[in-house]
């Protein structure tokens, strides 16, 4: 058992360590942490679809934010001209996020430096390490988060 104890805490402090990382060295530049994450979710939305259309609910699972922590960074951004909120067609009580196709250069920008600074990233550890990091990640993700 203290084989896995020490594993642990190494694995605490490398957790820590990355988000430190991720959240202070201004690999989000331009935006506030969390109106980045939640603008690179609707720009994924929108580079596969074409409308980048976002609901809420979607938006409070896959960052595991508070609701009112999601509505706050929304309203910031809506504010900001990046984001516009709608209605649903069906359910008006369903609220989806767009972005502003005239803005979303301004926010490509700001994620070309992420991009740049991950391309980085990728050359330091190498395309194994990092494929095995998404693969990682994305399974810590679906246990942890459901």
């Amino acid at each position: 058992m203290e084989e896995n104890e020490a594993l642990v805490e190494d694995i605490i402090a490398s957790w820590v360590r990355l988000t430190g990382v991720l959240k202070n060295t201004r690999l989000t530049d331009g935006l506030l942490y969390n109106e980045a994450i939640i603008m690179n979710i609707v720009y994924r939305k929108y580079k596969e679809d074409g409308v980048g259309k976002v609901s809420f609910k979607d938006l409070v699972i896959e960052t595991s934010m508070l609701k009112s922590l999601v509505n706050r960074t929304i309203d910031s951004l809506v504010a900001r001209g990046l984001l516009k909120k709608i209605s649903g067609e069906n359910d008006r009580r369903t609220t989806f996020v767009l972005p502003v196709e005239e803005n979303l250069p301004e926010y490509i920008e700001l994620h070309r430096h992420t991009v740049e600074m991950v391309g980085q990233i990728v050359e330091i550890i190498g395309k194994d390490d990092a494929e095995a990091f998404v693969r990682l990640s994305n399974k810590l993700a679906k246990v942890l988060l459901g």
